[in-house]
């Protein structure tokens, strides 16, 4: 059904299984687009399996907070914790964002395609949420 676990505790990019890995960042828990998109990718499961893929979630949120959003939302697929920002760093998807004129630092919602041993092959970076998912499916298939 999928899990939530914290960056550095479990969580590795590498797929022994031999999967490809699409990595969605999203900036919170239950906002109205992550939740969408958390939906949408959770909705479509059956068809990244078909094609050798895992589908994992990663924002800075708690583990606690990601069990909370997984249940609310029936969500089936793997949320990361990376409270530090260790992987978000690595991704590059920290950057400055502005809010009702406020500036500040966050997510920018992004999604990787990993290949099974950590590269990555595809990236879209400040995602819109509607039609992302079978943007992402149309280029899995093309692997």
């Amino acid at each position: 059904m999928g899990e939530s676990i914290e960056y550095d505790k479990k969580f590795s990019l590498k797929n022994p299984e031999g999967k490809t890995t699409v990595l969605f960042f999203y900036p919170r828990d239950n906002t109205p687009g992550c939740t969408q998109e958390a939906r949408d990718f959770s909705a479509k499961k059956a068809a990244f399996g078909k094609l050798k893929a895992r589908i994992v979630g990663v924002s800075q949120d708690s583990v606690a907070s990601h069990e909370k959003f997984r249940a609310k939302h029936a969500l089936s697929l793997t949320l990361v914790s990376d409270p530090e920002g260790k992987l978000c760093d690595k991704f590059g998807v920290i950057q400055d964002k502005k809010l009702y004129g406020r500036s500040f630092r966050g997510i920018v919602r992004s999604t990787f395609v990993l290949d099974s041993k950590g590269k990555v092959l595809q990236e879209w970076s400040k995602v819109k949420v509607p039609g992302h998912v079978e943007e992402v499916l149309v280029f899995l298939r093309t692997l």
